[in-house]
């Protein structure tokens, strides 16, 4: 059995994501959900500290790695897919040549788009005021990298290639992550095609779907404790 500490964001979906598309192909693995309110800073306490000290989700505990040992934790959403996906052998390619094209797209997301796609969305709708010069620098970071991702798929069906993969899992949610800050997505017909046709996979559905069953308050707009956990923390001061 795997718990999985998760919350709906763009990161937690990347792991239900990748779990039930195991489910779908006969590789299931056992898991279930352990929410962790980041509105309500549950990832601050010491308990979920002992084994994601970075205080971020998702992170997992595995009770029956492969070796037979004592259970394993990851913490880091890139490392987790990678993890899953070697446990159960798919969506990571079959030889060399494949791993090294879902690894290199995966890293892409972790290093670039993530991170610069969640502060493009700091910015345009959670920042107490309006930085001009902060919203121009990420909107346009996010466009060249969406931009980076339309040349890739315009000769690929997916970003690694022609199989779906974890690298697909962990860009999908990135894409117009900010229902309230929403990017034209029109420059990027090959994006769009791609995206629509992750969407329609059932198992997408149903990680997508467990947004509204984990935080049915999701969508709704942040209260000053949601706010004082997400933005207010930061290294203690000496």
């Amino acid at each position: 059995m795997i718990d999985l500490y998760y919350w709906p964001t763009p990161n937690g979906h990347k792991i239900t994501l990748l779990l039930e598309e195991l489910a779908e192909a006969g590789a299931k693995l056992d898991y279930r959900i352990v929410p962790v309110n980041i509105g309500k800073g549950d990832q601050f306490k010491p308990e979920y500290l002992a084994f994601s000290p970075n205080n971020k989700m998702p992170a997992i505990i595995d009770h029956a790695p492969a070796d037979g040992g004592e259970p394993i934790s990851v913490f880091e959403s890139g490392a987790i897919l990678l993890y899953l996906a070697n446990k159960a052998g798919r969506f990571f390619g079959t030889d060399t040549r494949q791993k090294v094209a879902v690894n290199q797209w995966l890293m892409w997301q972790m290093g670039g788009l993530g991170p610069m796609s969640g502060q493009y969305g700091h910015f345009t709708v959670y920042a107490p005021e309006k930085i001009p010069y902060a919203i121009d620098r990420y909107t346009r970071e996010v466009q060249r990298l969406l931009g980076v991702l339309d040349t890739q798929l315009a000769t690929h069906a997916y970003v690694a290639g022609d199989d779906y993969s974890i690298a697909d899992m962990a860009i999908h949610p990135w894409i117009n992550a900010y229902d309230k800050a929403p990017l034209d997505l029109s420059p990027y017909p090959h994006v769009l095609r791609w995206q629509a046709d992750i969407a329609a996979r059932p198992a997408v559905q149903r990680a997508y779907a467990l947004k509204t069953q984990v935080n049915p308050d999701a969508g709704k707009p942040l209260t000053d404790e949601e706010r004082r956990h997400l933005f207010g923390q930061g290294a203690p001061k000496s």
